[in-house]
């Protein structure tokens, strides 16, 4: 008889969007290892979709619409019986874990942060009250205390930034085994690739690319505008720069203006194309968390970048960054101006991203690394929870508390 597939079920928070987000691309790495593994895998959700969703299903992936507060979801679940549960970001694991531990209890539950999004919330919220962000001030943030609860309540938490893990194990002294560092899973880039890549004299201009969605990506863009592109065009008076990015505001489409060479270009179907005819890439970020997607397709297309600490925090460990990193407008222009400007220094940088590429985000390496945790926690899951004495807890109060709330919203919402 033929074996019988494992079933993977994916809650996610909205639908993938590959081609508009990086956390959908995220979102569709993971389905992809899920599905070389030969598992059965449905994707459930209750958001709306859109029209940069992926069609799921043309990938041979079940789709399932589900709703909050609502017992169907029960009932679902029990008979999916899966073998996994994603969580996608920890709202869906505050929505529907504790469904999931009751009615499919052998299910082994996986919590993808995407970032510490309670970390990118309290940095915005200093950033914009012009107030010094601290760890201590994260911790005391109500945010904070939900994302780690549900992390203490899965059975594993992926992590994408070295950077977050770190602080989670050391300012929030969370067991390292309810964590696994699992950055964007990427092929690595060969010499042939390289040598397909434009070069420096066949390259012009400058790129920034960003969801408008997004509020590190306004404010980087608004900053950019208005602080440091007049800084960059007045040493370089015939130099462009060309912003894409889809669910763009009307904050961000009123900044198109050609006669000082900015361009607000809106979406764009193939960001491969945009990054490999510009020859630098800018990404002046003041605030968020994670590791930036935009970034990621710089280095993986030839393109040095121009970001701050923030961007490429949690990226790079100890290798050269692969362009340039600094955190005033200044300084910011003239490292823009200068890379530039310097074919030698503009190869060395692409080399750089190619290093990091390579070292820190090769799939073959990071997918054993994710297959390898799940079997050994499929094979010493029992031994594993019991030892998770803090998530056991968690797991008590909330599935007490949030179901009953759950129901009482539930029986409202039918009167």
């Amino acid at each position: 008889m033929p074996e019988i597939p494992k079933q993977l079920l994916i809650i996610g928070y909205t639908w993938p969007e590959p081609i508009t987000t990086a956390a959908g691309r995220r979102m569709m790495q993971l389905i992809r290892i899920f599905q070389e593994q030969l598992y059965d895998i449905t994707f459930a959700s209750t958001a709306t979709k859109t029209k940069y969703s992926t069609d799921l299903e043309a990938l041979g992936i079940k789709v399932q619409k589900i709703f909050l507060n609502d017992s169907g979801f029960d009932t679902y679940v029990k008979e999916l019986a899966p073998n996994i549960v994603l969580f996608d970001r920890f709202f869906t694991e505050e929505q529907f874990g504790w469904r999931v531990t009751e009615f499919a209890p052998n299910a082994l539950r996986i919590l993808d942060t995407e970032d510490l999004h309670s970390l990118r919330q309290v940095r915005e919220r200093h950033f914009k009250k012009n107030i010094r962000f601290t760890v201590e001030k994260w911790l005391r943030n109500d945010m904070t205390k939900r994302e780690m609860a549900a992390i203490y309540r899965s059975d594993l938490s992926l992590i994408i930034s070295t950077y977050e893990m770190k602080l989670l194990q050391q300012a929030v002294n969370i067991d390292k085994k309810l964590l696994l560092h699992l950055p964007f899973q990427l092929d690595p880039i060969t010499d042939s690739k390289m040598a397909n890549w434009p070069g420096f004299n066949a390259r012009k201009d400058f790129v920034c690319i960003g969801n408008g969605k997004h509020a590190p990506n306004i404010d980087a863009m608004v900053w950019l505008k208005q602080e440091i592109w007049p800084l960059i065009r007045e040493a370089l008076p015939d130099a462009k720069i060309h912003v894409y990015g889809s669910y763009f505001p009307q904050q961000l489409q009123e900044m198109h203006h050609p006669s000082s060479g900015f361009y607000i270009e809106g979406w764009i179907e193939s960001v491969e194309e945009v990054m490999k005819k510009h020859r630098i890439n800018l990404a002046p970020l003041r605030f968020g968390a994670g590791i930036k997607g935009k970034l990621i397709d710089a280095m993986g297309y030839g393109t040095p970048s121009i970001t701050t600490s923030i961007g490429a925090e949690g990226m790079h460990g100890d290798l050269p960054w692969s362009g340039w990193v600094t955190d005033d407008a200044e300084s910011f222009a003239n490292a823009a101006v200068a890379l530039y400007n310097h074919a030698s220094d503009w190869r060395q940088s692409q080399e750089n991203g190619v290093a990091i590429i390579n070292t820190f985000y090769n799939r073959k390496v990071l997918d054993k690394r994710l297959l390898d945790n799940i079997e050994s926690l499929e094979n010493n899951l029992v031994k594993l929870r019991e030892a998770n004495f803090l998530g056991a807890l968690l797991r008590h109060q909330t599935l007490n508390s949030t179901k009953y709330l759950s129901k009482w919203i539930e029986e409202k919402n039918k009167e």
